[in-house]
C-alpha cells in the first residue's frame, strides 16, 4: 500500500543527482576577470591573441588563474582586484599599441568560479539582473515611420526608373510621407502604370482619383509589407545593437524586442553611462570608392612616397595600406542587402550584395568604365574608415546583385556580409528610459534577496518540524529539494535572476509547504476518523492529491497570463513563479510520498504516527496512533 517501486526511487535519486550538480555553480561566487573583446567589425579574438596576452601577464610575472576564449571573447581570471586592475593595464598596452586607434577592447568583468568538473557537464550559475548586479537599461522606441518613409522613398526611386526604362511618359512622381503620388495624362498611361506596378511592385497598392488629363495615382505599402519592414528595421537594428555592445566589454547583455516598435537594452555591470550611449547611438557608414591606380598611388600603397593629391590611405584586414579615391560612387543607403554563399564558378566562398535601383544603375556605369582596375569597399566606424574588401573589376556588372569574392574563408564571408547588412541603423533609434543601479546597490540587493529566502525557508522549516513532529521533518526536506530543483532548472536554462525573481522564489516555497500541509492535514483527518496508520498514509496522500492540482493549475495560469502579457520585471517574476509551481508539485507530492514509505512503509505492524497532536472532535487531544 505505501511502498514504491525501485523505479520510483531512482528517479528520486537521478533527480537529486542532477539537481544538486546544476545548483552547485551558484555556491562559488564570481571570480575578477579582464574580458578582452572586438573593439572593430572586423577584428576576431583568435588562439594568437591569447598567445600575446600570456607573453604580455608573464613578462610582468602576473600570475594568471585561468585563461581562455568563451563566446567570442578572451576572459583572462584572477585571485584578486588588485591583480585584475594591473593586468588590465599590461593586456591594454600589449594589444592597443596605438591608444588612439584601438583594435581590442580591454574591460573589467566578474566570471564565474565554476570548478571544470562541473563546466564538463554544461554547468552554469544563473545571470544576475541589473537590480542585483548593477549596470545600466535603456528602453529605446524605434522610429518606424523613419523606416517606412525609407523605403517608400526607395520604392519611388525604383518606379521612376521602371517607368523611364518602359518609356511610359507620367506628369511626374512625388512623394508624401509614406505615399508615393503619381500623375497620369490618359487613361492609358494610368493603366500602363497599373500593369507596371501589378507586375514588379507586389508591395505597393493603388488608388486613383481625377479623370481626363489630370489622373493622380496614389500607391501606398500593403499593410502585410508594411509590417514587414517594420520587423526587418527591427532585427536589423538588434543585430547592429550586438555588434556595437561588443565594444563595450559586458559579458552578458540583454538585448530583446519588446513590444511592436521597442528595444530593450540591459548592460549588466556597465556604469558609464554616456560611454554607453555613445556606442548604442554610433553610426557606421559603407562607401565604394575606386583605388587609385596611378604611379603615384602605387608608389604610396609601398610605401615610398606621398599620397597623392584627391586621394586617402586606408588599411585592409591584414594591416596592408590601400590608396583609395576621394570620390564616393556608392553608399549603405543603396545597399538593400548583403549574404554570404559560394562563387558559382570556383565555389569558393562569397559575398552577394544586393543594391536598389539607383545603386545598380551607378554601379554598372562604374564597372563598365573601370574593367582592370579595382575597387574598395571601406567601412566608416567613429569616424575612422577600414577597407574590407578591395576586388579587382572583372567585367560589366548590372542587374544590381554584386559578387565579392576573393581569398576569404566561409567564416570571414559570414562575417562581412553580417557586416554590410548591419554596419548602420535601419531606423533612427531614441532612448524613451534610462535606468542605472550602483554595484553596491546590487550587492546590497542580493544580501537583502538571500536574507529573505533564507530566513523564510528556516522558519517554515522550524514551524513544520514543531507542529507535525517527524512528517514535519519530510515535509522540510521535500521543501529543500523543492528548492534545490527550482535554482537547478533556472540555472539549466540560463535564466537571468532579479529581485521580482527572488521574491517569485519565496513565493513558491511558501506554496510547496502548502502542499505539504494540505497532506498532513489529511493524514490527521484520517486518523481522527480511526483509521490505521498505513490507511491513513495511503488515504491522506489520495484524498489530498485532486486539491493540491487543482490549486497548482489555477496559480499556474495566472503565472502563465503575467508571462504572456507582462514586461520587465513582471515576466521575471512569472518565469520564477510558473517553474516554482511545477517542481513544488513534484516535491511535494512525488518526493514526500517517497520519503513517507520509505520511513513508515516496511513496517508491517506500524501502531502511531509521528505527525503532532490529532484534536479529535470531542476536543480531546492525543499523539496520531492507531486504536
Amino acid at each position: 500500500m505505501n511502498r514504491y517501486p525501485l523505479w520510483k526511487y531512482v528517479i528520486i535519486v537521478i533527480t537529486l543527482l542532477v539537481g544538486a550538480v546544476y545548483a552547485l555553480p551558484n555556491l562559488f561566487g564570481e571570480a575578477p576577470a579582464v574580458q578582452v573583446s572586438a573593439g572593430k567589425a572586423t577584428v576576431r579574438i583568435e588562439p594568437a591573441t591569447q598567445t600575446r596576452v600570456e607573453q604580455a601577464l608573464a613578462a610582468a610575472s602576473v600570475q594568471v588563474d585561468a585563461i581562455g576564449i568563451e563566446g567570442g571573447s578572451l576572459r583572462v581570471r584572477f585571485n584578486d582586484t588588485d591583480t585584475q586592475l594591473k593586468a588590465r593595464d599590461l593586456v591594454d598596452k600589449a594589444l592597443n599599441p596605438d591608444p588612439t586607434d584601438p583594435a581590442y577592447v580591454v574591460a573589467l568583468n566578474l566570471v564565474p568560479r565554476t570548478p571544470a568538473w562541473l563546466s564538463a557537464f554544461h554547468a552554469r550559475p544563473m545571470y544576475l539582473g541589473l537590480d542585483l548586479r548593477g549596470g545600466v537599461h535603456f528602453m529605446l522606441q524605434v522610429d518606424m515611420k523613419a523606416a517606412l518613409e525609407r523605403r517608400a522613398d526607395v520604392l519611388a526611386t525604383d518606379l521612376r526608373n521602371a517607368l523611364r526604362e518602359k518609356n511610359i511618359r507620367h506628369g511626374g512622381i512625388t512623394r508624401s510621407g509614406t505615399t508615393i503620388e503619381l500623375r497620369a495624362r490618359d487613361d492609358a498611361t494610368r493603366n500602363a502604370i497599373d500593369d507596371l506596378v501589378l507586375a514588379q511592385f507586389k508591395e505597393l497598392q493603388l488608388t486613383q482619383s481625377g479623370e481626363g488629363s489630370d489622373i493622380r495615382i496614389s500607391a501606398t505599402i500593403r499593410p502585410e509589407s508594411a509590417r514587414a519592414v517594420q520587423e526587418q528595421a527591427l532585427k536589423q537594428n538588434i543585430t547592429t545593437l550586438n555588434n556595437r555592445i561588443n565594444e563595450l566589454g559586458v559579458a552578458e547583455p540583454v538585448i530583446q524586442q519588446q513590444g511592436a516598435d521597442r528595444i530593450v537594452v540591459q548592460l549588466p555591470g556597465v556604469q558609464d553611462t554616456a560611454k554607453a550611449k555613445d556606442i548604442l547611438g554610433r553610426t557606421a557608414t559603407l562607401e565604394v570608392r575606386l583605388v587609385d591606380e596611378s604611379t603615384e598611388g602605387q608608389s604610396a600603397e609601398r610605401g615610398t612616397g606621398p599620397v597623392p593629391f584627391g586621394s586617402e590611405r586606408y588599411l585592409e584586414r591584414g594591416g596592408r595600406p590601400v590608396i583609395v579615391k576621394r570620390e564616393v560612387l556608392l553608399t549603405g543607403e543603396n545597399l538593400t542587402d548583403a549574404q554570404a554563399g559560394f562563387d558559382g564558378q570556383t565555389q569558393q566562398p562569397a559575398v552577394h550584395l544586393t543594391l536598389d535601383s539607383k545603386g545598380a544603375r551607378i554601379f554598372r556605369d562604374v564597372t563598365r568604365d573601370n574593367i582592370g582596375k579595382r575597387m574598395a569597399i571601406i567601412l566608416f566606424e567613429k569616424g575612422k574608415g577600414e577597407v574590407v574588401t578591395a576586388p579587382v573589376i572583372r567585367s560589366e556588372i548590372g542587374g544590381g546583385r554584386v559578387q565579392i569574392s576573393g581569398a576569404m574563408t566561409t567564416v570571414e564571408a559570414n562575417d562581412t556580409a553580417l557586416l554590410l547588412r548591419a554596419g548602420s541603423l535601419a531606423a533612427p533609434m531614441e532612448i524613451v528610459e534610462e535606468r542605472t543601479i550602483g554595484p553596491s546597490l546590487g550587492a546590497e540587493n542580493i544580501a537583502k534577496g538571500f536574507n529573505s529566502v533564507t530566513w523564510g525557508f528556516l522558519v517554515v522549516v522550524a514551524f513544520m518540524c514543531i507542529y507535525y513532529m517527524v512528517f514535519g521533518v519530510f515535509s522540510s526536506l521535500a521543501l529543500g529539494f523543492n528548492l534545490l530543483l527550482l535554482v537547478a532548472v533556472l540555472s539549466m536554462l540560463q535564466a537571468t535572476l532579479t529581485l521580482p525573481g527572488m521574491a517569485a522564489m519565496a513565493l513558491a516555497l511558501g506554496m510547496a509547504i502548502d502542499a505539504n500541509v494540505l497532506i498532513n492535514e489529511r493524514v490527521r483527518e484520517e486518523l481522527r476518523r480511526g483509521a490505521s496508520p498505513q490507511t491513513a498514509i495511503n488515504a491522506g496522500y489520495d484524498s489530498a492529491w485532486a486539491t493540491i492540482l487543482d490549486s497548482n493549475v489555477t496559480s499556474l495560469i495566472a503565472g502563465v497570463a503575467l508571462l504572456l502579457f507582462g514586461t520587465g520585471p513582471v515576466r521575471g517574476f512569472a518565469v520564477v513563479h510558473c517553474l516554482g509551481i511545477v517542481t513544488s508539485m513534484f516535491s511535494a507530492v512525488f518526493f514526500s510520498r517517497g520519503l513517507v514509505n520509505f520511513w513508515y512503509g516496511r513496517q508491517k505492524k506500524l501502531k502511531s504516527l509521528s505527525i503532532g497532536t490529532v484534536w479529535r472532535a470531542d476536543g480531546a487531544a492525543t499523539p496520531a496512533k492507531a486504536d
